[in-house]
């Protein structure tokens, strides 16, 4: 599948790829669309709680519950012109999986839209990636994920930092909120190649000020966003594949995403585990794709 046709004919082809289980603000065709959205169920280089496949559709149920015109923006979301792909079908094999994911994101890409990709663990991050050069990275994370493999993987979740600062180089990718970095990784020569903001960094130096050091380090370049859910406390969102305590707070994400929304040329939400979730992970979830749509709008 590649991205130098028609955007019809990139719609129809698309399309075969999906199931479809639409979005509810999602009421434009592809052509139309300035964001498309679509879920990755894959999570089979999990390492503790597995589940992440499920997530994409947890997401669309919770956003029914959302009020389409966004009060704190005072923006109607279906405005933003949004199509949703549905989802891709479930493989077991990382490799086939990121290379699907490279192959939808670089049509979206290639037609001047915004990817929004619904996990999902985080590996399938990379695919998207891979079509990227000359940008800046900006995730949020608990965990370093800077392993160069894991359980004889190199695409595992535990690496995906590691796989993204090859694609992108030094002084690329920043991730915020990390509290688990094994000594393997903090002993790698590569590592201070990413710069890693901890979330007692956050805590002790408030959000604000957190800001402008992103935005000092983002400068103008475009960025590619990247939530993993398990970034955010376990408080806010319990429901996640590898949940680590002492985490960032709900209203700090919203901030970030609310200050790098409009540099941003593709965005992806990870590692939401509903089988461990009270609702409020999905819920969660589904509030940031609408932040982060209303607050790139306005």
């Amino acid at each position: 599948m590649g991205g130098n046709g028609s955007e019809k004919d990139n719609a129809s082809e698309l399309m075969q790829h999906f199931s479809y289980l639409k979005l509810p603000d999602a009421l434009s065709d592809y052509k139309n669309a300035r964001y498309v959205l679509f879920g990755v169920p894959f999570d089979n280089t999990s390492s503790y709680r597995r589940g992440s496949r499920l997530s994409p559709n947890y997401i669309r149920y919770a956003y029914n519950n959302l009020e389409s015109f966004e009060i704190n923006y005072k923006y109607n979301i279906p405005d933003a012109g949004i199509c949703d792909l549905g989802d891709l079908p479930v493989y077991e094999d990382v490799e086939y999986v990121l290379s699907e994911v490279e192959t939808v994101t670089r049509t979206i890409f290639n037609d001047k839209k915004v990817p929004i990709m619904l996990g999902g663990e985080h590996s399938i991050t990379i695919g998207a990636v891979r079509n990227l050069r000359n940008v800046k990275m900006l995730i949020i994370d608990a965990h370093s994920d800077f392993r160069d493999s894991y359980m004889d993987n190199i695409y595992n979740h535990a690496c995906v930092t590691r796989r993204c600062l090859d694609i992108l180089g030094r002084d690329s990718i920043v991730s915020v909120g990390t509290r688990s970095t094994s000594l393997e990784e903090y002993e790698s020569p590569e590592y201070r190649n990413v710069r890693f903001v901890s979330s007692e960094y956050v805590l002790e130096n408030g959000i604000k000020s957190v800001l402008d050091e992103l935005d000092e380090f983002i400068g103008d370049s475009r960025i590619y966003f990247s939530i993993d859910m398990d970034g955010i406390d376990p408080a806010y969102a319990p429901g996640v594949g590898t949940p680590e305590p002492y985490g960032l707070r709900d209203t700090d994400v919203r901030s970030i995403i609310r200050r790098f929304s409009k540099k941003s040329i593709g965005f992806d939400i990870v590692e939401m585990t509903p089988l461990y979730d009270n609702g409020n992970t999905s819920m969660l979830a589904a509030k940031m794709i609408q932040d982060f749509i209303a607050s790139r709008e306005k």
